[in-house]
């Protein structure tokens, strides 16, 4: 499937950025122009069944790792993705061949239980507002919470439905330089996967004092945790 392609910059490097499930690419509406001073150009896919991009019948990683393929240019400088976008693109990483990964807390292995709230929190977007969003993130900005609201509103349900806790699709190596950010509550990144992730090849960082979406509890820190990536 050919995605929406969103794109901001014309610099001389390209950074590609890849969302999670539930969102959209204007999750990216404050990292992108950060990046475009930095000399990039961005490129912001909306994954199928989110954002532009059609929905669909049918959705596992690896359709959605597919379509990366088939829209992104390949040989990205660096390519990011975030929460269920790192396993999108983990299995993208072959096809697309960027120089450098990031992978920002990463969904690439739940629970049981996890599964079960993950699968609840997916219903629960639909009747979101703007209040509900700011007291579970309150350090997000009034765009951040417009932005979420938006992705909400057109994401596909159905895009969770391949979920599983039995479903491990964490990297079995890095296949190019590869950077795992995890937030600083450890949650999805604890101390044991860390330590798995760097015996693959992987470097391991924490943002301090953030949760699950790091580029919105704390942009700077998301930034200054990059510093030698981009």
């Amino acid at each position: 499937m050919k995605l929406a392609l969103h794109e901001a910059g014309d610099g001389d490097r390209t950074v590609l950025l890849v969302h999670g499930v539930m969102s959209s690419a204007d999750t990216w509406r404050r990292v992108a122009p950060a990046l475009v001073e930095r000399g990039y150009r961005v490129l912001m896919p909306d994954l199928r069944g989110h954002g532009d991009s059609p929905h669909a019948d049918e959705y596992t990683p690896e359709l959605l790792a597919a379509d990366l393929v088939e829209t992104v240019p390949a040989g990205v400088d660096l390519a990011l993705a975030h929460s269920f976008g790192a396993p999108v693109l983990a299995l993208a990483v072959a096809g697309l061949r960027p120089a450098r990964v990031v992978y920002s807390d990463p969904a690439w292995k739940l629970g049981a239980k996890s599964v079960d709230e993950v699968r609840e929190f997916a219903q629960a977007t639909k009747s979101a507002t703007a209040d509900s969003i700011r007291q579970l993130c309150p350090r997000w900005l009034p765009e951040d919470i417009e932005a979420e609201l938006a992705g909400y509103a057109r994401w596909d349900v159905r895009a969770i439905e391949w979920l599983r806790s039995d479903r491990d699709l964490i990297p079995a190596r890095a296949e190019v330089p590869s950077l795992v950010q995890g937030a600083g509550d450890h949650h999805l990144v604890p101390d044991e996967l860390a330590e798995r992730l760097r015996g693959r090849g992987f470097e391991v960082v924490y943002v301090p004092d953030t949760g699950h979406c790091i580029h919105r509890d704390d942009l700077d820190g998301f930034l200054k945790s990059l510093d030698g990536w981009l």
